[in-house]
């Protein structure tokens, strides 16, 4: 067993608009500006976050979801992110207490706290309130005594005479006071109908943003006791999350299927064999859509599927009129091509090349935002025509963590598979004749969702694949059996 001290801090808050992405991105920034080398993180499955933490630190921002990943994963999946770093910051989701629905503390701020042994502090919207805070502070340090409330933040802060107040109020609540942060609104990040505007699409105004969160933290807060707070966590007594020789103990088969629905063989969570086929002699190139358009990706899925032997491929498919030299598989991700689907569509020669390949049968992996990109038409206008379904915006917000068995054999898993997943999303897809769907899902509801077709899985549903030990490799096994 491998003991690791590294420097660490959640910040969580009260609920969601506390203004802890705020705090949390100004202080990886101060940190680093100090010369520190941060480490950021963030719980929970939000794609949008990471991207500014890692223009806030210049390094890749990782997500720590106990949900899709496992509690039994998180220490070692910060232990991997954070190696060699001076110092972690973990920005919370929601309120401290909010985990998956229904399921008690699991995947909450307050569960991945404690599995990572950090101290936490709570960023609190004091802009209307005063004595009350200390009241407020108090339950949510007392609440559960295994998380350990070490600091406040306040924020929103009107005058110094508020501040006065505020502080005057906590002095008996056994929580120091380490930052109150002034109403301005030069920091203000833009949002729409899925949360903040990523990274990819801001450029000089996320940089801008991002440095004036900065000197809103270095302003308000006290740096020097939030860092000696990091200081103060004990050590971790895990092995660092690797991404390579994730086969060992997988099992070759699915244990005896049961009926789950009609032609579906219900299998354990080992059913991950990857098809076989010839190796060729250099590594198959796996393309990954990048771009404004389709900006969410977790960190670790490159890493592992360069350490199942892929060469990692970008491409933007608002701007790259072909894909990349000798593609053998294909990855698009999340993202928002709702907002570029006049431009998505205008790029005829890279759908056609899409298509094409869709076609020939490699390994076509696409979730959310590139489901919609493999449909016929997105908003009606004409996108990859891949799959036998249109797509269109709606005015409902589809969001939830989901469980989910593989329903056929895909390149992503074998039919039976069980993964757990995210949905986010406020469009709606409607299938055309021939439609085969890809999951079905377990909980909270019944009911089967996706397309597979060839190759081809299509999905709204986000994996964390450092949570499905052997996707990773069997996609790359199927794209190196076509060399």
């Amino acid at each position: 067993m491998v003991s690791t001290r590294i420097p660490r801090l959640v910040i969580a808050a009260p609920a969601s608009g506390s203004g802890k992405t705020t705090v949390a991105t100004g202080l990886m920034r101060a940190f680093a500006d100090a010369g520190l080398a941060v480490s950021p993180h963030k719980v929970g499955p939000d794609y949008i976050d990471p991207g500014y933490h890692a223009l806030a630190t210049g390094r890749p921002g990782r997500n720590l979801d106990a949900y899709m990943c496992g509690p039994e994963r998180i220490a070692p999946l910060f232990l991997h992110g954070a190696a060699g770093c001076d110092v972690a910051v973990v920005e919370g989701v929601m309120g401290l207490y909010d985990g998956a629905s229904g399921q008690g503390e699991l995947a909450s701020t307050a569960h991945v706290a404690k599995l990572l042994k950090a101290p936490v502090v709570l960023v609190v919207d004091a802009s209307s309130q005063s004595r009350s805070v200390a009241a407020l502070v108090h339950g949510f340090a007392s609440w559960d005594p295994e998380v350990r409330v070490a600091g406040v933040i306040l924020n929103k802060v009107g005058s110094d005479r508020h501040e006065a107040l505020l502080r005057e109020a906590l002095t008996e609540s056994g929580v120091p006071v380490l930052g109150a942060v002034r109403r301005v609104q030069q920091a203000h990040t833009p949002s729409r109908h899925l949360g903040l505007i990523p990274v990819a699409e801001r450029s000089t105004e996320a940089v801008e943003a991002v440095a004036a969160q900065a000197a809103q933290v270095r302003e308000g807060c006290d740096l020097e006791a939030l860092l000696a707070l990091a200081r103060s966590a004990p050590p971790l007594l895990d092995e660092p999350w690797a991404p390579h020789g994730l086969w060992a103990g997988v099992p070759a088969s699915n244990p005896a299927p049961t009926r789950l629905w009609a032609g579906v063989p219900q299998g354990g969570t080992g059913g991950h064999k990857p098809p076989t086929g010839p190796q060729p002699d250099k590594a198959p190139v796996v393309a990954v859509a990048g771009g404004p358009a389709f900006t969410f990706s977790y960190t670790e899925h490159t890493e592992l599927l360069q350490a199942a032997g892929a060469e990692v491929a970008p491409f933007d498919p608002l701007h790259d009129e072909a894909l990349p030299d000798h593609t053998a598989a294909l990855v698009i991700g999340g993202g928002f091509p709702e907002i570029y689907a006049p431009e998505l569509s205008a790029n005829e020669p890279l759908r056609k090349q899409v298509a094409a390949l869709a076609a020939s049968g490699a390994p076509v992996i696409a979730e959310c935002a590139g489901l919609l990109y493999l449909s016929r038409s997105l908003d009606g206008k004409p996108m990859c025509g891949v799959l036998p379904a249109d797509a269109r915006m709606s005015g409902r917000l589809t969001l939830g963590y989901r469980e989910a068995v593989a329903i056929a054999d895909t390149p992503l898993a074998r039919a039976g598979t069980r993964v757990r997943g995210h949905e986010f999303h406020r469009t709606v897809t409607e299938p055309g004749a021939g439609a085969s769907p890809a999951w079905g899902f377990t909980h909270p509801e019944r009911r089967t969702e996706g397309f597979v077709a060839g190759g081809v899985h299509a999905s709204y549903l986000h994996v964390h694949w450092a949570g499905a030990p052997g996707a990773a490799a069997r996609l790359v096994a199927g794209a190196a059996a076509r060399g």
